[in-house]
């Protein structure tokens, strides 16, 4: 009896094995083979919605113009991806995380322009990382291409690569980028102009971080285009159709023929819109929508209806010097 008692001793003193821990750590793994997966879903998912994100005190305080939004508009337009939001956030942490959290659960392709230079203030690579629980890491492809291809400034003429200076760590700040090791590589960064160091980092598989600069952000837009085609509801491209007219009616005069003319076409997913022009003697009415042989039925019936004709261009049949209130 003893015997089996101290048998039963020895077995009650021998550590009991960390089972929460080894829980918590296969919970970390399957969150992240979850995370990874579900990025790999929003990468490849239809495009049908967008939205775009600037990023950058210079905008809010006035010192800099935000022309990106707009560009990007008219691209999602071109491509028939309907742009639903577009904010403009400080550089800031906080704003940042939890409007590409937002952004990336409620549209299929999101866009974010600025804060990813080599000073204190670019804070964009950082906090997306952050949003989603990701590593900063240094891309080698990416240092490769910026060492080949980027030039020194002039102010920087004695620039090494091979010593460690300020000037150098600054630069590696630039391709210290949002890593998830779960995910291809080539699903992440995406260079896409032979000319360009600059990637277009994506993260959570739907969120496409680019640069401020207007040039580099169109350039590198156009270049994503081939990628994005096969994604689209119409994969040729083709977009959205959009017919002007110009009249010379005021907007109340025309206001219920247009809702009647909505009642019809609304159903066939084009949307009529009216466009007061403060100023000129013209008004402009619109068509938009994707079903162009419907669109171009309606054509003789809407010039009647606005007393107005199609046009190519808004102001294209402006009075020669008019600046009368229409």
């Amino acid at each position: 009896m003893f015997s089996r008692i101290n048998q039963l001793a020895r077995h009650l003193s021998r550590p009991v094995p960390n089972y929460l821990h080894t829980s918590a750590a296969a919970g970390g793994l399957l969150q992240a083979s979850s995370r990874a997966s579900m990025a790999q879903e929003r990468s490849k998912r239809t495009i049908n919605t967008a939205a775009c994100l600037i990023i950058g005190d210079e905008v809010l305080g006035g010192k800099t113009v935000d022309t990106n939004s707009a560009w990007f508009a008219k691209y999602c337009f071109s491509l028939g991806i309907n742009l639903r939001r577009v904010e403009v956030i400080p550089d800031d942490e906080g704003d940042i995380i939890e409007a590409v959290r937002r952004m990336s659960t409620s549209y299929d392709f999101v866009v974010t322009s600025g804060g990813i230079g080599p000073t204190h203030d670019d804070i964009t690579y950082q906090s997306i990382a952050k949003a989603f629980d990701l590593p900063l890491v240094l891309h080698e492809k990416g240092l490769e291409k910026m060492k080949a291809l980027s030039r020194p400034h002039p102010s920087q003429q004695n620039f090494s690569w091979d010593e460690d200076t300020p000037a150098r760590r600054a630069k590696l700040r630039m391709m210290q980028l949002p890593y998830d090791k779960d995910l291809p590589d080539e699903d992440q960064v995406r260079f896409v102009a032979e000319d360009l160091w600059v990637p277009i980092s994506v993260v959570n598989g739907n969120i496409h971080i680019l640069p401020g600069i207007p040039r580099l952000f169109e350039k590198m837009l156009t270049g994503l285009k081939p990628q994005l085609l096969p994604r689209l509801t119409d994969p040729e491209g083709k977009g959205v159709y959009r017919i002007l007219f110009s009249t010379p009616l005021a907007e109340s005069e025309v206001a219920d023929y247009l809702t009647e003319l909505a009642a019809k076409a609304e159903p066939k997913g084009v949307k009529v819109g009216s466009y007061p022009r403060w100023g000129k003697s013209r008004n402009t009415v619109t068509l938009v929508g994707r079903d162009k042989d419907f669109m171009e039925s309606l054509v003789p019936e809407v010039e009647t209806g606005v007393k107005g004709r199609r046009v190519q261009e808004e102001g294209e049949d402006d009075d020669a010097g008019s600046d009368k209130d229409a």
